[in-house]
């Protein structure tokens, strides 16, 4: 646990060190609005390790259901796992409402809001996402979800 409060201090303080440079950034907002409907692409064709690639290997730290997922490869498992197979268990994943915030030339925050229809345990919810610029390209370093259930009574 002190080693994941090391890593999440790391990306944070990185991410607040460096002063948000005055520059345009059209180009790193297209790339990253680029990524993530790749991601949604590789998603919805049942494609885990290409939905993975937008994904910091092996840093990657991942918050969801109140605990942490065991990295990149941990991240890909519980995927194969648990939405792997048939596309009805995989669902159809969108999206929306995307907002980011560039905090340095090579550091971001993204929220979003997505769903992943299916006919058993659809989810809704939200997901903020840490994004690093790392060799020149966008990666998602820390990925936190908050899901709820659509269909669930209140």
């Amino acid at each position: 646990m002190v080693a994941r409060r090391t890593l999440i201090g790391a990306l944070l303080v990185g991410a607040a060190a460096a002063p948000a440079a005055a520059h345009n950034h059209a180009e790193d907002d297209a790339a990253i609005r680029a990524l993530i409907a790749t991601m949604e692409a590789a998603w919805n064709r049942g494609d885990f390790e290409g939905y993975m690639a937008g994904f910091w290997n092996p840093g990657i730290v991942f918050v969801s259901r109140g605990r942490f997922q065991d990295g990149w490869q941990g991240t890909l498992d519980h995927y194969v796992r648990d939405y792997g197979g048939a596309p009805e268990r995989r669902g159809e994943l969108r999206f929306r409402d995307i907002a980011i915030d560039f905090l340095a030339p090579d550091a971001a925050m993204l929220i979003s809001r997505y769903r992943l229809e299916r006919a058993e345990n659809a989810q809704e919810g939200i997901n903020t996402r840490l994004m690093r610029k790392i060799g020149g390209r966008w990666v998602i370093a820390l990925n936190h979800v908050s899901a709820y259930d659509p269909h669930a009574e209140d």
